[in-house]
């Protein structure tokens, strides 16, 4: 969409005209104001009274009245940044529509960085110098180190002193010697131009027709979404960031989502080799401060790419061409709290809205993308060979009903042999398990108690390396107690299965000679030292890697040519509708892992069930055959993504009340009737209790053609929910606790 076409769709507002504002505020309605002298315009972010505070809002459009006029404040303040486009003020609406979430939620959502209501102001920042340190300190050094390793990032004195994480004083002393200098700057800077026409790596033949095919997708400058599917090592990034370069070269704005924080830094370089330049970043690991930046030059059409975490998807861009979901079947697109949406989904719909296009990228695709690929709903890319030398490792399993294994051993014997080989020939080893910390289980010997939880019921995990117990649920830790909490025995209590700080224990005293590497998200501080410790990996500074779920995605270990999934049968557990497909994705990204290079690799998988479907799948390989009978599985039970399901789950501090209002809501829904939906529950959660609230789950299930939400939203609106009891709707939900 030109300006020119936006600004013909922008409404002019005069002095003393009456506008509606939408607030942040848990107001769900919008609010009438009036025009300050010298007028503004639709999309206008202003300060406005309410009550006696003052609150930030955006200008929706014209006033609704009715209203005493002598009643009506006026704006206070319009604030110096870029207007919220109509495009977004109707992304907004869609999103909040279709997963039933107030506008004012929705704005909060996309209004997420600090100080927008500052004006344009200077800041002191700080720069490396050049002077020569009369005495160097461990605490010195981390400052030091800290600016050197940042490219296009600035730090103020407190997120400086928060990242090398030292004293005030340290960086005070520094910057008396000159070794590193303060700096005055504008408050938020435009990011650098990236050059789209910037000398990048050869391709191969395949890659170079996918990115062709791709290019033309995008510059046809209207709604299309392709899904790229590529063997891990074949690429993929590669060729979508040709995408992102033809979009660049139309004066369009990209924005790559991508799964984990810890690819960022990595992905980072790539992009910078590609473009020039490092582009902007928005997720949890970038400070306050360029969150700010990030979100007014967006806004303001000076960042070219934004690389981010699934919020990104609700930054202000000026002119958005192009939306890239990276590894677009992983669980954490999902948001499960607060705004329930699906990242891969909405992107799909922003894209649809700025007339963009979307590249869904992955191994392993989601059945849903799968779904509309087959359905010609999406276009396909696929890329069926690995870069250069590389070959797709072999498969096989280790049935481990034959396995003779010694009390807490995970390791088998024919695993650990093949291991020993590779250690012969100073290659690595990748030892996979899905389960942070030591062990899942405390129990007492004598009585049997498991160590669980205070708020939730849940049990809690060791984590030896950290010294605490960890609920993963509410994230509450406390010491390993010395005595049993139920009969106050002394030195009873027991570690109960493994976790990749158990399985790292056993693979020292297995492999003693070997150096071991342990790559798991609860141990490690920022994506800085997952990069450091992924380069030492890489460079042959371990033999063997024990890794969670955090290694199955984009690491290139040239050395790895034996992966070992210590439990396959793990996520195979329970009744969740997508257990299969998401053990089919693990199980093949993580294989993916090995032989990367010009050695072969291989793939074993330690198994009580190696007749399983899925595990045979993995094993043969044919994942289109996969696909089609996890797709033929789903149609006949009208499941997604051939039906339409919702997860309703109430929570409460009283699970009699609870259950009540949940079990009245069931035997009241003539709304869900008339539309043919199903009604399962109420059940107790999974998780039945967290942080101290009872939670009761019913699922919604409907025709893939009826259009749920507003008989959701009836029935949710027809009974009276008492205030401290919380309903949540979750469209499209993805877990089941």
């Amino acid at each position: 969409m030109s300006d020119q076409q936006k600004q013909g769709i922008i409404k002019s507002f005069v002095h003393n005209e009456l506008v509606s504002v939408l607030t942040t505020q848990p107001i769900n309605r919008f609010l009438d104001y009036k025009v300050p002298f010298g007028g503004l315009i639709q999309g206008s972010f202003v300060e406005v009274p309410l009550g006696p505070r003052k609150v930030i809002g955006v200008v929706w459009g014209p006033g609704q009245g009715g209203y005493d006029p002598k009643k009506i404040r006026s704006i206070s303040n319009i604030l110096e940044i870029a207007p919220m486009h109509p495009e977004m003020q109707e992304f907004l609406t869609r999103v909040g529509r279709y997963t039933l979430t107030s506008l004012n939620a929705m704005l909060r959502l996309a209004t997420r960085a600090p100080g927008l209501g500052d004006p344009p102001s200077m800041r002191k920042v700080y720069a490396l110098g050049d002077a020569i340190i009369d005495r160097m300190t461990p605490a010195r050094e981390k400052v030091l180190a800290t600016l050197k390793n940042t490219t296009d990032m600035r730090f103020t004195a407190h997120e400086l002193k928060e990242e090398a994480g030292v004293s005030l004083s340290v960086i005070k002393g520094l910057v008396a010697q000159n070794a590193i200098i303060e700096l005055e700057t504008p408050r938020d800077t435009p990011y650098p131009n990236l050059d789209p026409f910037y000398p990048s790596k050869k391709l191969t033949s395949a890659q170079m027709t996918a990115s062709k095919k791709l290019r033309s997708f995008v510059a046809m400058q209207s709604y299309n979404t392709t899904l790229l599917r590529g063997v891990t090592g074949s690429g993929k990034t590669e060729v979508y960031l040709e995408a992102v370069a033809e979009c660049l070269s139309q004066g369009r704005q990209a924005l790559v989502l991508i799964p984990e924080i810890a690819l960022t830094v990595e992905f980072l370089d790539r992009v910078e080799k590609r473009f020039g330049k490092q582009p902007a970043q928005w997720h949890s690991g970038v400070t306050m401060t360029e969150k700010r930046r990030c979100w007014r030059m967006v806004g303001a059409g000076q960042a070219q790419i934004v690389i981010g975490a699934r919020s990104s998807l609700f930054l202000p861009f000026d002119n958005l061409g192009l939306i890239v979901v990276d590894e677009e079947h992983d669980t954490s697109y999902k948001q499960e709290d607060g705004v329930l949406y699906s990242a891969r989904d909405m992107a799909v719909m922003r894209a649809s809205i700025s007339g963009g296009s979307v590249v869904l990228a992955s191994a392993t695709p989601s059945l849903e993308t799968w779904a509309n690929a087959q359905a010609g709903k999406y276009n396909r890319i696929d890329l069926t060979e690995r870069f250069g030398a590389a070959l797709m490792p072999d498969m096989a399993t280790i049935d481990m009903r034959e396995q003779l294994m010694g009390t807490n051993s995970w390791i088998s014997s024919d695993l650990g042999r093949e291991i020993d080989v590779r250690l012969e020939r100073s290659e690595q080893s990748l030892l996979f398990l899905n389960r942070r910390g030591y062990a899942p289980i405390t129990v007492c010997r004598k009585c049997g108690e498991q160590i669980g939880c205070d708020h939730c019921d849940a049990r809690m995990v060791e984590h030896r390396f950290q010294g605490h117990l960890m609920c993963h649920q509410c994230g509450e830790t406390k010491k390993m107690p010395e005595e049993c909490p139920s009969c106050k025995e002394v030195g009873s209590l027991s570690a109960v299965g493994p976790g990749v700080e158990r399985l790292a224990e056993e693979a020292e005293k297995r492999f003693p000679d070997a150096k071991i590497s342990v790559l798991s998200s609860d141990m490690l501080m920022s994506a800085k030292a997952l990069k450091q410790r992924i380069s030492a990996i890489a460079a042959g500074e371990a033999d063997i890697i024990i890794g969670t779920q955090l290694v199955a995605k984009g690491h290139n270990f040239p050395l790895l040519t034996l992966v070992g999934v210590i439990d396959s049968d793990l996520a195979l557990m329970g009744g969740d509708l997508r257990a299969a497909e998401r053990t089919f994705q693990l199980m093949r990204q993580v294989a993916g892992r090995a032989g990367r290079s010009d050695k072969k690799g291989i793939a074993y998988l330690q198994t009580h069930q190696p007749d399983h479907p899925v595990i045979k799948a993995i094993l043969n390989g044919d994942e289109e055959e996969f696909w089609q009978a996890e797709a033929n599985q789903r149609l006949a039970a009208g499941m997604p993504p051939f039906g339409r399901l919702a997860g309703i789950v109430l929570k409460g501090p009283d699970i009699t009340q609870v259950f009540n209002l949940a079990n009245h809501m069931v035997r009241n829904a003539p709304m869900l009737d008339a539309i043919g939906a199903e009604i399962y529950g109420p059940a107790p959660a999974p998780i039945a209790r967290v942080r101290d609230n009872h939670r009761v789950r019913i699922l919604v299930k409907a025709p893939k053609e009826v259009t749920i939400q507003g008989a959701l939203a009836q029935w949710r609106d027809s009974v009276q929910i008492p205030r401290d009891i919380h309903i949540s709707i979750d469209i499209d939900p993805q877990t089941f606790y």
